[in-house]
């Protein structure tokens, strides 16, 4: 894997399509978004949105980890971190970037 310059990932990047459920925070404004990733990581993941969400934002995303990537069954993740950046896309929407600071795995009917 090569790196641009300047990107300093700590973790392999694996391209999922999985469906996410998305909160965010600035302090000042929320919002609340249905999505998919683009790609994921144990440290980030990458999703698109309809608009853009200011980096350092608090956020939290839920994911439902597939068996291919378990071994055990589908597992439910909730992440929480903040947005690292959020950049315009093709068709009106936004490539935005979420670092994992912590996450917890959640029982079946949560």
């Amino acid at each position: 894997m090569t790196l641009a310059a300047g990107e300093r990932r700590g973790a392999r990047r694996f391209r999922m399509q999985l469906p996410l459920s998305i909160r965010w925070t600035d302090g000042v404004a929320a919002g609340e978004a249905l999505s998919v990733s683009r790609d994921v990581s144990s440290r980030g993941v990458s999703f698109l949105l309809s608009k853009p969400v200011e980096a350092g934002s608090l956020v939290e995303i839920v994911m439902t980890l597939p068996h291919e990537v378990t071994l055990a069954g589908p597992v439910r993740v909730r992440c929480l971190g903040r947005i690292l950046r959020s950049r315009s896309h093709e068709s009106a929407s936004y490539q935005v970037a979420a670092a994992i600071d912590r996450y917890e795995f959640l029982r079946a009917e949560q």
